[in-house]
């Protein structure tokens, strides 16, 4: 429950880290109630971070730098580098959950914190059991981490830091590698801790419409180390600084604001839609929603790649069964499905690091089996959704360069890929970075660059906008199509964003439990409330406000989708 009384407090307060000419945060004056739930927006490299940082003491603990001004948390001073008493007090769940993992079993990796306090198991046992129960993992303390979904892991990160008082929950971008039912559990789960500890609950994300899932107490907007904007969600979503600042607002506020300027935005409630009056826009949408275009074909005619009667499975159990698909040269699609939908198996075996165990595959006609990993890698270059995963080097450039290299191209034309690559994807300024210093999502834009380097007929995207601000996703996207219409360049992306799938695609294929359940137009299928149902996929906002407006959701939404892409091709 919110009280008067501040648990945090910035006076005027500046941070410059050793290694940097300019402080990244700029004399922030801000107070943080107790019991107080906010959200902390802002595009890549405002602060963010490196304020969560400040509250839980890896600042100055471990990174040092410069500090002016003062900062208060739970009445520890931000100077005071005793880190270990600050951490006692703040839960910290980082975006990276792989890089919270420290055991080999749930349970011990929950035990950790409680072992460096040198616990007799007798008392730890307990606490462990308590913790995952908080979080719902009480029946998987023998698992191993890497068995486990994006969520799982999540909450088992999470429970790790639940022991003994905790006053503060800090969580660096929970959603950004779940899907959508995962990222409504998690905001539950977010919420519930909150109410039922009583603790304050503060969230660094960018995806605003899936935070505010479950009520914000208040939003703060971070951008190029200061303050930008400071309010509720009602009075921040009533203005345009979101867009000023690259965020993107909720799709329906959008909608409202462009489509229909002239009404004015209801006075309160603008962070729940389903409790939102839209009464007064029923016309204007509907009017909207009948001046849709024609749809243009899905991408070029041949098929470019196909899989016939695909099955694969592991140790027995099936994960893929009687796949059939074609693709085009030149064609985007959507490949979207819950977690465990065979996604990421589909795409191992379309790039050969897996073989089907029945049916085939065919490129341009012809049976790929015959061909080696490094053959196919040729044809289609596959962008994991796990970077670490994919980084071996040390620095930005070398990492990027390094398929290059291995290929033999020459220098000059590697140079020139590698510069393009690196700026397409707002990593130039970095190139001299090392690898360990970049956020989750600069890591993800390295992956992709060393692909796109490649310049590959086929390109898989697994997730490639998942940590990205607004901005970077935009920019990166816009890139990716251009690619792709310059090279007549056949485009997958693995998603579980329906605004990414409706945006840039023509195509989607619906995968669930390992089975083709939809394969056609996007916007026919991603406004198909069975499908999304039986995919394990959230409905878009404007999806939901066709139908409260009784208005043809797949019209409303093609149409507004064209309208963004007119405006966004017009700047």
């Amino acid at each position: 429950m919110k009280s008067s009384e501040p648990i945090i407090v910035f006076d005027h307060f500046s941070f410059r880290y050793e290694s940097q000419e300019e402080p990244t945060l700029i004399d922030i004056s801000l107070s943080i109630y107790k019991g107080e739930k906010v959200l902390i927006l802002g595009p890549s490299g405002s602060g963010k971070s490196t304020l969560g940082s400040v509250i839980n003491g890896l600042i100055p603990a471990y990174y040092k730098g410069e500090i002016s001004g003062t900062c208060y948390v739970n009445g520890q001073e931000a100077r005071d580098t005793d880190a270990k008493r600050r951490m006692g007090s703040v839960g910290t769940v980082l975006q990276d959950s792989d890089a919270q993992f420290v055991a080999l079993s749930v349970g011990e990796d929950i035990a950790f914190a409680l072992e460096n306090q040198n616990m007799p198991r007798r008392e730890m046992l307990p606490l462990v059991f308590r913790a995952a129960s908080l979080v719902g993992m009480e029946n998987m303390l023998e698992r191993l981490p890497y068995e486990l979904s994006g969520g799982q892991k999540q909450k088992a990160a999470l429970a790790g830091v639940l022991h003994g008082k905790v006053d503060i929950l800090l969580f660096d971008e929970p959603l950004a590698s779940l899907d959508p039912k995962a990222g409504m559990e998690a905001m539950d789960l977010i919420d519930g801790l909150g109410k039922d500890l009583d603790v304050t609950t503060l969230i660094i994300e960018h995806r605003l419409e899936d935070v505010l899932y479950r009520p914000i107490d208040r939003i703060i907007v971070l951008s190029e180390g200061r303050i930008a904007a400071n309010g509720s969600p009602d009075e921040i979503l009533k203005s345009r600084v979101l867009k000023s600042y690259g965020i993107r607002a909720p799709l329906y506020i959008d909608a409202m604001m462009d489509i229909a300027p002239e009404i004015p935005l209801p006075g309160s409630g603008l962070d729940s839609l389903d409790a939102l009056d839209i009464s007064a826009y029923g016309e204007a949408f509907g009017s909207f929603a009948r001046s849709a275009a024609h749809a243009p074909p899905p991408g070029g005619s041949g098929s470019l790649f196909a899989l016939e009667g695909l099955y694969f499975d592991y140790d027995g159990t099936p994960v893929l069964e009687d796949i059939n698909l074609s693709f085009k040269a030149g064609e985007h699609v959507a490949i979207m499905g819950e977690n465990g939908a065979g996604k990421s198996t589909l795409a191992q075996l379309l790039c050969g690091t897996q073989r089907p165990k029945k049916g085939r595959v065919l490129w341009e006609g012809a049976d790929y089996s015959a061909l080696s990993i490094a053959q196919l890698a040729q044809k289609i270059g596959y962008v994991m959704q796990n970077p670490n995963q994919m980084l071996v080097k040390d620095i930005v450039w070398q990492e990027t360069s390094l398929a290059l290299e291995l290929r033999n191209f020459p220098k000059e034309e590697a140079e020139r890929r590698v510069k393009q690559a690196l700026k397409q994807t707002g990593l130039y300024a970095m190139r001299n970075w090392p690898i360990g210093a970049l956020s989750y999502g600069q890591k993800k834009r390295v992956t992709i660059a060393v692909i796109l380097a490649l310049e590959p007929s086929v390109i898989l995207l697994d997730e490639p906008t998942a940590g990205q601000d607004f901005a970077r996703y935009t920019e990166l996207m816009s890139f990716v199509e251009r690619l792709s219409q310059n090279n007549a360049m056949t485009v997958l992306f693995i998603t579980h964003d329906l605004h990414l799938a409706l945006e840039y695609t023509r195509r989607a294929v619906l995968l669930s439990h390992g089975r083709v359940i939809g394969d056609g137009d996007t916007f026919d299928i991603l406004c198909n409330e069975d499908l999304l149902d039986r995919a394990s996929l959230k409905k878009t906002s404007l999806m939901t406000l066709a139908q409260r407006l009784s208005i043809e959701p797949a019209a409303f939404v093609r149409r507004f989708t064209e309208f963004e892409r007119e405006r966004r091709l017009s700047v």
